[in-house]
């Protein structure tokens, strides 16, 4: 699946949420109208994004390619200890499938970085 540092300079959007991504792709005429994200107009559209993945012991981020047809998983890192626990401290404990916070972000522009 290779590092962050192979997705450096791929389109991401650091603002999709795993429900904007699902609202805008999956659920088309689901569209808000004041949405911050333009709509899909076709299969051709996509966005790449971020999500924090706590249904397994050890958080990770999982690097998304989302379109109308299929959301195919790029990328997935266990977090670091110190970030996992915090960000599970974030989330109540509650297992989920997240949006990245700042912190999170940060990480991985580091790590797309180093």
């Amino acid at each position: 699946m290779g590092s962050l540092r192979d997705y450096k300079h791929w389109d991401i959007d650091w603002e999709m949420t795993p429900e904007d991504a699902v609202t805008l792709y999956l659920e088309w005429g689901n569209h808000p109208w004041n949405s911050k994200f333009s709509p899909v107009t076709s299969k051709n559209d996509y966005t790449n994004y971020f999500t924090v993945y706590m249904w397994d012991e050890k958080p990770r981020i999982i690097f998304v390619r989302r379109n109308s047809e299929e959301a195919r998983e790029l990328l997935s890192i266990e977090l670091p200890k110190a970030i996992a626990e915090r960000f599970r401290k974030s989330v109540g404990g509650l297992k989920g499938n997240y949006a990245i916070n700042d912190e999170v972000k940060d990480w991985i522009e580091t790590q797309m970085n180093n």
